[in-house]
């Protein structure tokens, strides 16, 4: 499984602020610099750094593949981040579902590739209507944390450090 593949890859992009997008209906993850009402995460990228963002589901791990295993929409990286990303608009359960879409895609990741090569790790589930940081529980985080060397965030401003 090749999280760099560059077929699942968009060009690099270095906007101070863009959106990321999932259209939903069996298209995968895009990012997006004009169309904020489209945008489930944001990006604020104010040191504007050279990102790749990655289309996970539907790409690197297609439908039928790794069946019964979840995986995340994209992912951003730099020489120095690595971001997975996961977007959610309906559902009462939706921040569960994503934190085990994450949690899963940490998992395929690290059994492919070193993700200690990246100073800064997070996980981001990002929900349309519920776009500022929402608490979640500190046991779940500091396990995600100590498991996979990620930090966790609920919230759909992403802002790379």
């Amino acid at each position: 499984m090749d999280f760099f593949d560059v077929t699942c890859q968009e060009a690099e992009i270095n906007s101070s602020l863009f959106g990321i997008c999932d259209d939903q209906y069996g298209s995968r993850a895009y990012t997006n610099t004009d169309d904020s009402i489209k945008w489930i995460a944001a990006v604020k990228n104010v040191r504007n750094k050279n990102l790749v963002f990655t289309a996970i589901d539907k790409c690197v791990i297609k439908d039928g593949e790794e069946f019964g295993r979840g995986r995340c929409d994209g992912m951003l990286t730099s020489d120095e981040h690595i971001y997975f990303i996961e977007l959610k608009e309906g559902s009462s359960d939706w921040k569960i579902k994503a934190i085990e879409q994450l949690e899963s895609t940490v998992k395929f990741f690290i059994s492919n590739h070193d993700i200690n090569v990246y100073k800064h790790k997070k996980a981001f589930a990002c929900h349309k209507r519920r776009r500022h940081f929402q608490e979640i529980d500190n046991e779940m985080n500091l396990h995600f944390f100590r498991t996979y060397g990620v930090r966790l965030d609920v919230q759909a401003d992403i802002i790379v450090i």
